[in-house]
């Protein structure tokens, strides 16, 4: 009956110019997306590479307090006596006096000495000192003569030692009269030991700058090289 059907709603017909508009401004918007998600990309990389470690200066351990090394026993000390009249006036100061030092009034060490040492008042060349009394004691001379082994205790395969005694003089020299055994494992050492003594020499005593004698106790040991 209708030769003509119309559509209720025609549908537009695309032009080229329409189509070229959408195909460019959808590449656009890819583009532009791309170029924005890449860009993001470099300024996180860039942010990231300007990460700096900054180092840390651990803290010095303290230091140690330094070790305080104990004063040495005193040698002498001083004995006070109490006045048998006393005074009912202050006596005059004397400053020209050396300061007292408590150190010698200690008790310890040889009595009516000071901790530093023994008063001296007046060096004796020809009194016998101790070792405790002598400011330099006697040492034994570097070449001195020594005691011989005796070959029958040598040969057996003894050995041993002499403690003994004897007093060197000013020059250096044992004094063989004062020569005094207090031990001896074998009588034959003994007897190499005093055989020995007149040709040993020593570097003597010393008392305020001056030699004195001393008298000495000197080990001699007998031992087998092995």
């Amino acid at each position: 009956m209708f030769n003509n059907l119309l559509e209720s709603k025609a549908k537009r017909q695309r032009t080229l110019g329409g189509f070229i508009f959408s195909v460019t401004f959808h590449a656009a918007v890819i583009t532009a997306a791309a170029y924005a998600t890449l860009h993001a990309t470099q300024q996180k990389e860039k942010r990231e590479e300007k990460v700096e470690f900054v180092e840390v200066k651990k803290a010095e351990p303290p230091k140690p307090p330094p070790i305080m090394e104990a004063p040495p026993p005193p040698k002498g000390f001083q004995v006070l006596t109490a006045p048998v009249n006393i005074p009912d006036v202050l006596p005059e100061i004397d400053l020209t006096k050396k300061l007292t030092d408590e150190a010698d009034f200690s008790g310890k060490g040889v009595e009516r000495g000071l901790a530093k040492g023994p008063i001296v008042e007046k060096v004796n060349q020809e009194q016998t000192y101790f070792e405790f009394q002598v400011e330099k004691p006697v040492m034994q001379a570097p070449n001195s003569a020594i005691p011989r082994y005796p070959e029958i205790l040598k040969s057996a395969g003894v050995e041993g030692e002499v403690l003994a005694q004897f007093v060197v003089d000013t020059t250096g020299r044992a004094e063989p009269e004062t020569f005094k055994v207090f031990k001896a494992t074998h009588e034959l050492f003994a007897t190499a030991v005093r055989s020995a003594l007149p040709n040993m020499r020593f570097i003597p005593a010393e008392v305020g700058g001056k030699k004195v004698k001393q008298l000495v106790q000197q080990p001699f040991v007998f031992a087998i090289s092995r």
